[in-house]
């Protein structure tokens, strides 16, 4: 009987977590005055005109791709916004520098390459839509 109690706790513990987990995978987090600006040398690539979707991505990572196809759509349909994928493995001094820790991360700049916005894991459409209408 007191294996079944032990089990039953562990299953408890675990879907919690997994719940918690899921809620907070993939929302963009307000990360204002947390990092230095990035510059066209620093990614690689000219900033967008109003803001830029840095996403971090690896070549294993399954949702990568679904963030990639999400962000380069959203972006086709905005002035001003760029998408920008960075291969975090051939870029470990850069990621380690903005603390990425896993993929997908996705960063959203301002026109000036300053961090408005951060979300770990696919983001959602929504989410990404009302972060960037917030950025001026």
């Amino acid at each position: 009987m007191e294996n079944y109690l032990a089990i039953a706790l562990i299953f408890a513990l675990a879907s919690i977590y997994g719940l918690w987990y899921q809620a907070r995978s993939g929302r963009i987090k307000d990360s204002r005055a947390k990092a230095p600006a990035l510059s066209s040398a620093d990614i690689g690539s000219e900033l967008g005109q109003r803001v830029t979707l840095l996403q971090f991505s690896t070549a294993f990572c399954t949702p990568c791709r679904a963030t990639r196809a999400l962000l380069a759509d959203i972006t086709s349909e905005l002035d001003g916004a760029k998408h920008i994928d960075i291969d975090a493995e051939a870029n470990l001094g850069l990621a380690r520098r903005l603390d990425i820790r896993s993929t997908p991360t996705t960063l959203l700049l301002d026109k000036y390459g300053m961090e408005v916005g951060r979300a770990v894991g696919a983001p959602k459409r929504d989410e990404v839509l009302a972060s960037l209408a917030e950025i001026k």
